[in-house]
């Protein structure tokens, strides 16, 4: 027979099949079934075998499995391969000597394709681009439906927990990144000599940070992968943020800051995916909203830390005056085990089954549902299931090679590499805005939009009115003094919250001391000697120094309004900042418990959408949590105290989490496999633009006005709850 490819020919078959095989075993990491290179020896003799018959009858019939449909083994398949053993399976059948659930390397459903005739490779031929997508979105269909079934089959059990957990770990490290910056300003701003600019910068640097993430990373996951991406942005967290522990500059410290939150923006887009890949259909919304809790988990981690590290500055090195190491520094470091801790656990874990047959890859995904399936049956005590399933549908790919020639330098095949994949990422974002997607996706822009401004603008808007309240009563005790006369008497205590008008001060001391809010007005200095002074919003107007001697003070010229010297020197200033505040043990305890209370209260809103979520639906759980939400919101005019501020924080934070676990749950559904991330990732950026805007906006009236924030944030959520009706519903319908 000539089968017109000669001896050559069919030796170049047989290496080409085992270079599949040695590339399939380097992909599983791990033995599945026989030996790599006996199941090549089977596949090739068997593909050859069916390959010589068909020539011989000149025709090329597409290859179909035996039961029919495509996707579950026959029992009765005659089989006269060689017996082999299987670590990873049970099962022996003595008649064709092949363990059942064993790898077979069956041909997928649509890989039986028509034999090259003339040497022309059907790649080769020329297809419609609108029959290329119809055929896409066909197999896309199938897919999804036979990827459920499979998915019930493996069922839920210890794989899921596993992977809960890990992932619960890279949600949890977002969660600390939120908080890490509010925790050490306080402490921060004496070391690198913050002003009220700086901090706002500081503050809002992290959600910028997170802004970029959260876009590039979700483009990144759709093309190279969920748990390859997630792997690279936490990394990229864990070393800019044990980096921002250490540099010393405020521009050093801001920039590490940014990446760190470049890195960690990744996080919420993959890790919703990721895990909603690996969840069957009656799971998924109550299972997606237990992973929710690994953000609360991550605030109270925060606080905890910050309560029981930062106000022990006896944890702390010093070299010199050019480079020193506050506890404050080692809060920041601790905040970074989280990501490290979520690295570490996610490189035992498979990449997502979905993602491989969504990009053609058969025989991993296939490996990696077996895995699952095996991992579960054991723990649930049934070892001797097998799993069924031979062949799982693949979508069609688009050849995209690019030909780069031998004697292509590195840099260029790295740049046309980078370019194709811009080039691909870009276009999946512009297919979310295709006539398909766009009505769903400008919806959910409102949604996010409206959500974020008003969630993110009132978190950070209670603690500073708290703040402001704060002020408003210690302004309240403030002690006046007018002319006063004081003359040789020593001062070594601290001078706080008084006022001293018309003073004269003969032949005094203050040494070692601190001054707290004082001002000195009108007043006499003569003769008069300061040393070892540290001072905050202290100043002396329209005073006047006779004789009078500066020594190792921070008592500034500019602290001195309208003031005259006369024969006054200062030697030794104190080296340092100059800070308009400085906050006691006791303020900063305030701070780490108001953020652990308004953490904790999240908790019932997480135990409450987690039970109902698939009972009631996703669009109700939205919209019934914006609603509440913005009726919460008028209770605010009546926090005139620092308690009652407290407990709507609190009330506040409990009922729109249940909106915030619904909105992702609904974001995972509503998106196909292989734009899930790129839209979820797009809309989170979105969301972080909002949460910059309302932080803005809403602190801009602390102490003007109450009715503006009120206004804003009951609106906005009123505005996102009616949009949200007009979102299609997801509940018990097959991910995408």
């Amino acid at each position: 027979m000539d089968d017109g490819y000669g001896r050559d020919g069919r030796q170049d078959f047989i290496r080409g099949a085992k270079d599949i095989a040695k590339v399939v075993k380097k992909q599983a990491g791990k033995k599945v079934g026989r030996s790599v290179d006996k199941m090549a020896d089977e596949y090739t003799k068997r593909s050859y075998k069916r390959f010589e018959e068909e020539d011989d009858d000149d025709d090329y019939p597409v290859q179909q499995s035996q039961d029919g449909d495509g996707y579950y083994r026959n029992d009765s398949r005659a089989n006269d391969d060689e017996g082999g053993h299987s670590d990873s399976t049970e099962g022996h059948d003595e008649d064709d000597e092949i363990y059942e659930g064993e790898y077979q390397g069956i041909p997928r459903a649509e890989s039986g394709k028509t034999v090259p005739v003339d040497g022309i490779a059907p790649q080769a031929q020329i297809r419609d681009l609108a029959q290329f997508e119809a055929e896409r979105r066909k197999d896309q269909e199938e897919l999804a439906q036979q990827y459920e079934t499979i998915l019930q089959e493996c069922g839920h059990g210890k794989f899921q927990w596993t992977l809960y957990f890990v992932l619960g770990l890279a949600l949890m490290a977002d969660g600390v990144e939120i908080f890490v910056v509010g925790f050490v300003l306080p402490s921060a701003e004496k070391d690198m000599c913050l002003s009220e600019e700086s901090k706002g910068m500081l503050g809002l640097i992290v959600y910028l940070g997170m802004m970029v993430g959260a876009f590039l990373w979700g483009g990144l996951a759709d093309r190279i992968g969920r748990r390859q991406t997630l792997l690279i942005s936490l990394s990229i967290n864990s070393v800019f943020a044990f980096f921002s522990s250490f540099v010393q500059g405020y521009s050093s410290f801001l920039l590490c800051r940014l990446l760190s939150g470049v890195g960690i923006g990744g996080s919420i887009p993959i890790v919703f995916s990721y895990y909603s890949e690996f969840l069957a259909q009656e799971k998924r919304g109550e299972h997606l909203s237990w992973l929710c809790m690994f953000w609360m988990i991550g605030g109270i981690y925060a606080s905890a830390m910050a309560w029981a590290i930062i106000p022990h500055y006896g944890w702390s090195f010093q070299m010199g005056s050019a480079y020193q190491f506050h506890s404050w520094r080692v809060f920041v470091l601790v905040c970074a085990f989280p990501s490290v801790a979520a690295i570490s656990a996610l490189t035992t874990m498979p990449e997502s089954p979905r993602f491989f047959l969504e990009n053609g890859k058969h025989d991993e995904a296939w490996m990696i549902l077996k895995q699952v399936h095996d991992t579960n049956m054991r723990a649930k005590g049934y070892p001797e299931r097998v799993f069924s399933v031979t062949t799982i549908k693949t979508v069609k790919q688009m050849d995209e090679l690019v030909d780069m020639g031998e004697g292509t330098a590195w840099h260029q095949r790295w740049r046309m590499k980078l370019s194709d994949l811009f080039n691909q990422v870009w276009s999946n974002f512009l297919a979310i805005f295709s006539p398909e997607y766009r009505r769903t996706t400008l919806m959910m822009m409102a949604v996010w939009f409206s959500m974020s401004f008003s969630y993110y603008g009132l978190t950070v808007w209670f603690p500073d009115m708290i703040k402001y309240l704060q002020k408003q009563e210690y302004s309240s005790r403030t002690k006046v003094f007018i002319k006063e006369k004081v003359e040789h008497v020593t001062f070594n205590f601290t001078l706080e919250n008084q006022v001293h008008r018309n003073g004269e001060y003969f032949n005094n001391k203050f040494m070692n001391l601190k001054m707290k809010s004082m001002v000195f007005e009108d007043s006499l200095f003569e003769e008069c000697y300061f040393e070892d002074i540290t001072s905050s919003n202290t100043f002396f107007k329209n005073c006047t120094f006779i004789a009078t001697l500066f020594y190792n003070t921070d008592l500034f010229k500019y602290r001195l309004i309208n003031s005259k010297l006369v024969n006054s020197t200062f030697l030794h200033n104190k080296e340092g900042c100059m800070l308009s505040d400085f906050s006691d043990e006791n303020s900063a305890y305030m701070i780490y418990f108001v953020s652990f209370l308004g953490t904790l209260a999240v908790l019932p809103g997480n135990i409450v959408s987690a039970l109902l979520m698939d009972k009631i639906g996703r669009l109700r759980m939205l919209a019934g949590s914006s609603v509440i939400s913005c009726v919460s919101c008028f209770f605010l005019s009546f926090g005139n105290s620092e308690s009652a501020m407290i407990a709507l924080l609190c009330l506040f934070g409990g009922i729109s989490i249940a909106s915030w676990n619904a909105l992702d749950v609904l974001t995972v559904e509503l998106y196909p496999s292989d734009k899930r991330c790129t839209a979820f990732g797009f809309l989170n950026a979105l969301c972080k633009l909002a949460a910059v805007l309302g932080i803005s906006i809403f602190t801009s009236f602390v102490g003007i006005t109450k009715a503006v924030p009120i206004l804003f944030a009951s609106g906005a959520l009123a505005a996102g709850s009616f949009l949200a009706f007009k979102l299609p519903e997801t509940r018990g319908q097959v991910l995408q």
